[in-house]
């Protein structure tokens, strides 16, 4: 589609990776957004009201218009200038897909102001190619649960959207980089480890798939691929993990890289977890989020859906 003069509004939801042990592999939307409100415009220009965000490049030299810019590039097409106002809901570096929504916030970009008529598959492998795992990624283009894998340069993924749960995320005020966090990861696992690793997401999976809360619970405590090597990072985790367990989640789990703590809990608790939540640890925000099932969308400003 051409672009005009008309304002359109590109959304990219959040999202969390891992669930404990689908390390790189299993993540889901949440209902937090990117927003971005495009115009045509004489140069590139990024600006926005939210604290967080002001500083950030005004310019081309913005993430997603670097992000955007190269993807026209890989496909021969120069993009025209545009003036952006960015918005988010989503805190920088607390494990809640942050980069991730801004890479599919800028490959949609490229999409529909250099038509390039991406499918959502080719986004998907784009995307991957960039952030190194589909997890992420997958979740904020395609919305619900996703289970993913990258390997030899293809991406395969399953979206799963007849699921049900609610969620609470404790989020501190302190930020932690998903390049230090993986920093205390051990080089290589025994093939013995291995097994019991994915043997343990396995079972989380089908756990979540049929609805045995208790079992998934159980599953996000066993994993043994990242989260006994980050949580020393945040002393926290113990103490809200237990809380929110005797609070009613039936699991806990690092978000990402963390620090963010995700409780899980089924449909009609999140409410009362996040005011138990929040009234035991002042010092963080608790959060209550529920799934995101439509991923991302282009849409003109009266809300007429248009990618």
């Amino acid at each position: 589609m051409t672009l005009t003069d008309e304002k359109f509004v590109i959304k990219v939801p959040a999202s969390s990776a891992n669930l404990g042990p689908g390390f790189d592999s299993i993540g889901i939307a949440l209902n937090l957004f990117l927003s971005l409100e495009v115009e045509k415009s004489e140069k590139w220009e990024c600006f926005s009201t939210s604290e967080e965000l002001k500083d950030l490049p005004s310019d081309e030299q913005h993430f997603i218009c670097q992000i955007a810019l190269q993807t026209a590039a890989k496909y021969g097409k120069e993009l025209h200038p545009c003036k952006i106002k960015v918005e988010s809901e989503i805190p920088l570096a607390r494990g809640l897909g942050s980069s991730a929504s801004a890479i599919i916030a800028g490959i949609e970009l490229a999409d529909y102001i250099g038509e390039l008529g991406l499918t959502k598959k080719e986004k998907l492998l784009l995307s991957t190619e960039i952030e190194g795992h589909p997890d992420n990624v997958g979740a904020s283009l395609y919305g619900g649960l996703v289970i993913g894998s990258y390997q030899q340069g293809e991406v395969d993924i399953v979206s799963i959207s007849d699921i049900t749960f609610e969620m609470v995320a404790v989020i501190p005020k302190e930020s932690l980089l998903t390049k230090d966090s993986r920093g205390v990861l051990p080089i290589e696992f025994s093939y013995k480890d291995s097994i019991l690793a994915s043997s343990i997401s396995n079972v989380l999976v089908a756990a979540l798939l049929s609805q045995n809360w208790e079992l998934a619970g159980k599953m996000m405590e066993r994993d043994i691929f990242h989260q006994p090597y980050r949580k020393p990072l945040i002393p926290f985790y113990d103490e809200v993990a237990t809380f929110a367990k005797a609070e009613g989640a039936f699991g806990v789990a690092l978000s990402g890289a963390g620090p963010t703590i995700l409780c899980f809990c089924e449909k009609g608790k999140a409410t009362g977890l996040e005011k138990s939540l929040n009234s035991a640890f002042p010092d963080m925000t608790a959060k209550q989020l529920s799934i995101n099932f439509t991923g991302s969308s282009v849409s003109k400003l009266n809300n007429c859906i248009v990618k």
